[in-house]
């Protein structure tokens, strides 16, 4: 079962720089799919990266191509997300979840993740 924590989030200036951790307490197959998604009050939670722990295939969305960076770090069960020239339009809950892939792809649904844990806070003031 996937147990997972975010830790992280704050509050930065535009143009600064934050990094989120995802720690899995739980068990994870090494061939999952593991994704951030972001919340702002009153709107869908959105994929924002996903990476494939079978090969470490990644994918952003269109808005944080460049400035994030999503990676893995195996022996401590983590997964990261680095955020660079941070926007307010970054401002959000950000979470990390699970999922099973399909093939050798990750899904991009949130209905196919599970494992949420309590999100971290971000927030980016100008």
């Amino acid at each position: 079962q996937v147990q997972l924590a975010e830790s992280g989030g704050g509050s930065v200036q535009a143009g600064g720089s934050l990094r989120l951790s995802c720690t899995n307490s739980g068990y994870t197959y090494s061939e999952h799919c593991m994704a951030w998604f972001r919340q702002t009050p009153g709107e869908e939670r959105a994929e924002v990266a996903v990476i494939y722990l079978g090969d470490g295939r990644t994918l952003y969305v269109d808005s944080v191509k460049g400035r994030f960076t999503i990676s893995q770090d195996s022996a401590k069960n983590t997964v990261y997300l680095e955020m660079n020239n941070l926007r307010p339009e970054d401002t959000a809950m950000y979470y990390c979840a699970a999922a099973t892939p399909r093939g050798n792809d990750c899904p991009t649904s949130k209905y196919e993740y599970n494992g949420w844990g309590q999100g971290t806070q971000v927030t980016v003031y100008s």
